[in-house]
């Protein structure tokens, strides 16, 4: 289906309060260049929509969903001083070419850029994005819509449905979310069949030290945790309730020492085990709560972390599903809005485009967090635009040839 929605409005959102020059300051123009050359992805010649061009077009993509690809086109180039010449223009060209400039880019560098470009944002200043010492990660997934052709069908699949099939194929992807700013980093995408479990090693290598990490009991496995442990990170993950774990050691706040095994042949020779803090917790006057919540933590001190703190924290879990409804609704525009791509890696690329998108948006609600001193997480999205507005003049400052400076 067409899109009727042709023109890029100017409304509260704050992808609307994004210009090319605001997104070349979290993309700078000299890392794009470097990216393609090592791909061999730099244009021999000149086009009308040259690579570095296109690489910023995909990401356009992702802040103007509901436009057509022309008129996307179109408000990069009113702001395509900030891709070189000022005089350099280029030509609003139609949607074959820009389906064949897409392709000749490939999704490869815009992975390479998001890997590069997509981390934390918090600062030592940052409210809300800290207990105690560590910074706040939580690990989850979700699913996108894409465009209902038989190259997507084959490569990405379809849920199944009452009566047959879904209507679109759906993609699936998993991340970290930094709590505090909704930073999602360390995605890795794959087709629907594709079970988070199964994507999580993938993400879990981009943990760091003086993180805690937390995730829902359905990602646990022995190797998972194994394997996020090793990187000097903190875990507080969610267990099923089946999972063996003996009392080997009572705690004064509650919580017991036990240790996890790969299998029970492992359990029954208590060899290659895992030491692990287990919190046990019940919730009291909460509908449909469940009998009893079970969490392990790698943190085995007590006076480091408390079980009542680690339980009380434990629902910021569930700040990585507002983080993906903005980006599935807010940013995308609507949740009837799927990727506009009809091919797997066009598809690639506009989804890596979508994400460095994202992170632009959020980069720009953590600037104006700190400047009105507020926690991110409770920055609305209006009240973000209404900040922007205000350190505008600065960033129009920004000149293109110190995009060549920035790292």
């Amino acid at each position: 289906m067409a899109r009727t929605k042709a023109i890029i409005r100017h409304s509260p959102r704050v992808a609307d309060g994004i210009t090319l020059g605001l997104l070349a300051k979290r993309l700078p123009l000299q890392r794009v260049r470097e990216v393609l050359e090592r791909l061999g992805r730099v244009s021999q010649r000149e086009r009308d929509l040259p690579a570095h061009v296109m690489v910023y077009y995909v990401i356009a993509l992702g802040l103007h969903m509901e436009a057509s690809t022309r008129e996307v086109l179109r408000w990069l180039q009113e702001g395509a001083k900030w891709l070189g010449r000022p005089e350099a223009g280029f030509k609003t060209a139609g949607k074959s070419g820009i389906s064949q400039a897409r392709t000749r880019l490939g999704w490869e560098p815009l992975k390479v850029l998001h890997d590069a470009v997509v981390k934390p944002l918090a600062t030592v200043k940052t409210r809300g994005a800290w207990y105690r010492r560590w910074r706040l990660v939580a690990l989850d997934g979700s699913t996108l819509a894409v465009p209902d052709t038989a190259a997507n069908r084959e490569a990405f699949g379809k849920p199944g449905a009452s009566r047959g099939e879904s209507a679109f194929p759906l993609i699936r992807f998993v991340s970290l979310v930094e709590n505090g700013t909704h930073a999602l980093f360390g995605t890795a995408l794959g087709a629907y069949a594709e079970g988070e479990a199964s994507l999580a090693p993938g993400v879990v290598t981009h943990l760091k030290k003086q993180m805690l990490c937390l995730a829902d009991r359905n990602f646990f496995s022995f190797a998972l945790w194994n394997q996020a442990r090793a990187t000097g990170t903190d875990l507080l993950w969610r267990v099923k309730r089946n999972l063996v774990l003996a009392c080997e050691q009572q705690l004064p706040d509650g919580s017991y020492l036990s240790t996890i095994y790969a299998t029970p042949k492992d359990r029954r020779h208590r060899r290659n085990g895992v030491r692990v803090r287990v919190i046990e917790y019940t919730l009291e006057g909460v509908p449909q709560a469940e009998p009893i919540y079970r969490l392990i933590t790698t943190i085995l001190d007590v006076e480091q972390a408390p079980a009542q703190e680690l339980a009380a924290l434990y629902p910021q879990r569930w700040e990585i599903e507002t983080a993906l409804d903005e980006l599935k609704t807010h940013l995308r525009g609507g949740a009837d809005i799927k990727l506009r791509s009809k091919t797997p890696d066009l598809v690639r690329q506009e989804f890596w485009g979508f994400l460095v998108a994202y992170f632009a948006v959020r980069g720009l609600m953590h600037e104006a967090a700190l400047a009105a001193d507020q926690d991110p997480d409770r920055l609305s999205f209006i009240h973000a635009v209404r900040v922007l507005r205000r350190k505008l003049p600065q960033f129009a400052a920004f000149p293109p040839s110190a995009l060549a400076t920035i790292a």
